[in-house]
């Protein structure tokens, strides 16, 4: 459920799937190597350790928790539950993320997109877009692929606004990324909205892509659900021990979250002082609206060696990645013949 099939890159740097270009934290391999020796065993399919670790983490009982294959796994088996077949709706914003297309695919149900507004989710237009066939609402927090958030309060207005047998899913697979007083932290909203789901993943900041492990926090009927349509043995020994050491180093985490920003607002900074517009980004990448431009963009960032997300006739999603990458997409994009007049 990736945003497309992906090829090889044609160059050193693959800046197309907002993967860390950092090696795992600190004792991250130890353990995976670790548990490698037990490969004839089975994984625990409870995930009874890593729901504890991230239930401490989160002050919250790990009956609230399920952990999954990934976030995109736990969407696909929240649709399952709760909106399969061709009676059921799922509205989500459009652009979004193309994975919620896929889960709705996958269990029948009926995809509702709802177009951006100005690279926002538009939330007005969203609630109004429910019907008495809506089952699930998708909210991307912040949204992949512009980079921009939908603050606390509105997000509460928007979750008042919902009818009471519609779930609503809060995708924070990039929260790690967005600071101040909106940053997304719906766990707690999550704890008095029994209708709510933060699903988040170690793909992002913590840099596990590889080894696909997510996790949902829901009330405890919703949670039980999740756990109980979970394939057997579906993550595996190393990502669940992997996770659960990558939550013991926080402290590196943060650090190096906080060099990507930096790196992130010297990619927009460098966009923007070639006169194109580029959103604020609360993310691990950076969006460009470049519409009938996007090719153009894409082609010069690969004859320069660098892969990007092309959505054609829409714009760019750019990971920021290696220092010297993110200064071969601005070298690229000053060479567009269609900037704007300096």
């Amino acid at each position: 459920m990736a945003d497309s099939p992906r090829s090889l890159p044609t160059g050193p740097y693959d800046l197309s799937a907002n993967e860390n270009p950092f090696a795992p934290l600190p004792g991250v391999l130890e353990t995976v190597r670790e548990a490698a020796s037990g490969v004839n065993r089975y994984p625990d399919p409870a995930c009874t350790e890593l729901r504890a670790a991230l239930a401490r983490g989160l002050r919250v009982p790990a009956e609230r928790v399920a952990v999954g294959a990934g976030s995109v796994a736990l969407i696909r088996d929240l649709l399952a539950e709760y909106a399969a077949g061709p009676d059921g709706e799922v509205v989500f914003a459009w652009r979004g993320y193309e994975g919620y297309r896929a889960a709705v695919r996958l269990v029948g149900a009926v995809p509702v997109p709802v177009p951006l507004r100005a690279d926002r989710h538009d939330l007005a237009a969203m609630a109004g877009a429910v019907t008495e066939r809506t089952r699930v609402v998708v909210v991307c927090n912040p949204n992949n692929p512009t980079g921009t958030v939908v603050g606390r309060k509105e997000l509460d207005r928007f979750l008042d606004r919902l009818p009471g047998n519609v779930l609503a899913v809060v995708d924070e697979a990039y929260r790690d990324f967005a600071a101040g007083p909106d940053a997304p932290d719906a766990v707690g909203t999550a704890g008095h909205r029994p209708g709510v789901v933060v699903v988040r993943t170690f793909s992002k900041a913590y840099g596990l892509a590889g080894l696909r492990v997510g996790y949902a926090v829901a009330h405890e009927p919703v949670a039980a659900a999740l756990r109980a349509r979970a394939l057997p043995y579906g993550v595996s020994a190393a990502a669940q021990q992997a996770a659960v050491a990558s939550l013991g180093a926080r402290e590196e985490l943060d650090r190096r979250v906080a060099g990507l920003v930096r790196r992130r607002a010297l990619l927009v900074d460098g966009l923007r002082a070639l006169g194109l517009h580029v959103p604020e980004s609360h993310t691990n990448f950076v969006w460009l609206g470049l519409g009938e431009h996007t090719g153009a963009f894409a082609d010069a960032c690969r004859e320069a060696g660098v892969r990007v997300k092309a959505f054609p006739g829409e714009g760019a999603r750019i990971t920021v990645g290696e220092p010297e990458a993110v200064e071969l997409v601005i070298a690229a994009a000053s060479r567009l013949p269609f900037l704007p007049a300096r």
